[in-house]
């Protein structure tokens, strides 16, 4: 249901491999690009996605090194691209500092035909759509205003191909009929109900995004059972007041929230070039076996219970042991 395109996954300053903050979860028609590190739309070029659809941006937090690409990606937008909305949710402080990097810096002075909404966060539902919900959650870091995000998919009923082709009915428009619950009438006059080819329902894909946090505890209500969690591995555990110092937690805390939830896949983003990144996946492996640290232009696909997708191969020593 949800696809993840990571564009920046180094923390607070870029490596040779990995680029400042950002990350877009795809949802059907509907993309959301989750924070906007320094170069993030280079990155979206560069990986292929574009531009295209592109409305939403989700900011966790204000600190620079999540926000400092939205001055470029905005010009561009404003004078080069055909998008001509955009949408930006954030606590008050990260909008704060996103309205003066607009209005002060990129387009001072100027009329343009983007038109730009700010929509400050609060705890709850932020967007609805066809076949699924995304949530913002609070979360703890240096300041206020800080957030998480849960992309929930609808509950549904699978549609069993087998059943529907034994019964005859037809590849096409028919079988969207049957999956919206309505029923149909086939050319020989046989009638077919929707539970005679939809499997029992389901819980849909549950994806959370966490960015930058100082503690978990507050988040195992909002990340339990998750088909996937992403959060940061800033730090190695033997470095763990530092890390609580900076609001950040280690990979060990982060295997140990998915763990602790039932979360079937663990991606580990916001990596310090300072650490190997062998010795962070060996560290949240210990407590949660299937960690994958992400790369730079990985893409996954969400599915309930499974997680696939092409990894980035690097072949420095930060990428010896593959995710």
């Amino acid at each position: 249901m949800f696809e993840i395109v990571f564009f920046g996954t180094s923390a607070s300053a870029p490596s040779i491999h990995r680029g400042l903050p950002s990350l877009m979860v795809l949802a059907g028609e509907h993309r959301f690009l989750i924070d906007c590190g320094e170069g993030t739309q280079r990155q979206i070029l560069k990986s292929g996605i574009g531009f295209k659809k592109l409305h939403h941006i989700l900011l966790t937090h204000g600190h620079l090194d999540h926000i400092l690409g939205l001055g470029g990606l905005i010009s561009t937008f404003a004078h080069w691209e055909s998008i001509d909305e955009l949408n930006i949710y954030g606590g008050r402080p990260a909008l704060e500092r996103v309205d003066a990097l607009i209005y002060q810096v990129v387009l001072r002075g100027e009329s343009a035909n983007l038109k730009i909404k700010l929509f400050e966060l609060q705890p709850g539902t932020l967007f609805i759509g066809k076949q699924f919900q995304v949530s913002a959650i609070p979360v703890t870091h240096r300041g206020t205003g800080n957030y998480g995000f849960v992309f929930q998919q609808q509950a549904h009923a699978p549609f069993l191909v087998d059943k529907a082709t034994a019964l005859g009915v037809p590849a096409g428009p028919e079988r969207g009929l049957l999956v919206r619950g309505e029923t149909i009438t086939l050319s020989d006059g046989r009638v077919i109900t929707p539970d005679q080819v939809l499997g029992e329902y389901e819980a849909g894909v549950k994806l959370v995004v966490i960015g930058d946090t100082g503690r978990t505890e507050n988040l195992r209500e909002h990340v339990q059972d998750a088909d996937v969690l992403v959060i940061e591995a800033t730090f190695l555990h033997h470095e763990s007041e530092e890390a609580r110092a900076f609001g950040h937690i280690t990979a060990r805390q982060a295997g140990e929230l998915a763990a602790e939830c039932g979360v079937k896949t663990l991606l580990l983003n916001h990596v310090s070039r300072r650490y190997r990144e062998r010795d962070i996946l060996e560290e949240a492996r210990a407590a949660f076996p299937n960690t994958i640290i992400a790369r730079d232009f990985d893409h996954f696909e969400t599915r309930r219970g499974q997680v696939t997708g092409k990894k980035v191969e690097i072949t420095t020593d930060e990428g010896e042991l593959e995710g």
